[in-house]
């Protein structure tokens, strides 16, 4: 009888165990119209603000660089430490890489002299190997099922090159080939529409549209953030990157304290 109930302790320990993995939470957002909105404001905050740290302020791409990885790593270890989707955190984390993503495709092309044919290549096949490791390790890519620690490391490297991408890729358009800030921001938003609608009506695969469309976010943001910060004798409004940038932090922040108080009233009626 002793190890009969010794027995049912050990097995009952473990479905416990079983249990609490299988319900962790998840540690990033859901996919929802606020999702989009905010990520949208942080990629052309990502633009603007890399560019006001590095000219207008004089720090250069390098210090730059060394200066936003450096707060970056900081963000990301508080949003570790949460174990759960926390809006400040997440966000705060998604500016910063970001910004560091931008600075990192800035740094290839007008430091080492990296074309951005080049770079746009080189981020391609780093983001696809990303997935491609992620999968073969966790068996999925559901941004709904980041609930550890190793899935959350790769969800946040994959999101790392999609901004580098999207900024090699974005420039490549609007400088590159020349198509200008306006036409660029309009050709990305039309293929993001073109993802939209296969997902919705032609049943395009979620985690596929979903990628596709978190990279070309990139470009459409960062174009019209060009838009309206760069002078207007290069195309611009000319509002200039402080502007821009208060701009649309103001509207991040916003949107966090809105998703905050979201959360918390989720969270009051899941304790409930």
């Amino acid at each position: 009888m002793t190890y009969d109930l010794a027995h049912e302790d050990t097995l009952a320990s473990a479905s416990s165990s079983a249990d609490h993995l299988t319900h962790a939470a998840n540690r990033v957002p859901d996919v929802t119209v606020d999702f989009w909105l905010i990520k949208l404001m942080a990629v052309t905050m990502g633009e603007t603000a890399a560019d006001f740290l590095a000219v207008n302020l004089g720090f250069g791409l390098t210090a730059t660089s060394l200066l936003m990885a450096a707060v970056l790593a900081v963000a990301l270890v508080f949003q570790f430490r949460q174990k759960r989707y926390v809006p400040a955190y997440y966000w705060l984390a998604v500016v910063l890489i970001s910004v560091v993503g931008t600075l990192v495709t800035d740094n290839l092309v007008d430091n080492f002299g990296v074309s951005l044919v080049t770079t746009t290549i080189v981020f391609t096949v780093a983001l696809a190997a990303t997935l491609a490791i992620w999968y073969a390790v966790e068996g999925t890519l559901s941004i709904h099922e980041v609930t550890t620690t190793r899935r959350e490391s790769f969800y946040w490297l994959a999101i790392l090159f999609t901004f580098a991408l999207g900024t090699a890729a974005g420039d490549l358009v609007a400088e590159h080939f020349a198509l200008g800030y306006m036409a660029s921001g309009i050709l990305f938003g039309m293929i993001i529409a073109s993802i939209t609608f296969g997902y919705f009506v032609l049943k395009l695969d979620g985690i596929l549209a979903f990628w596709l469309a978190y990279i070309l976010t990139r470009p459409l943001g960062a174009s019209f953030g060009d838009l309206l910060s760069q002078p207007v004798e290069y195309g611009g409004m000319g509002l200039g990157t402080t502007i821009t940038s208060v701009l649309f932090l103001a509207v991040i922040v916003g949107i966090v304290l809105y998703m905050t108080a979201q959360n918390s009233r989720g969270d009051g009626i899941t304790a409930a």
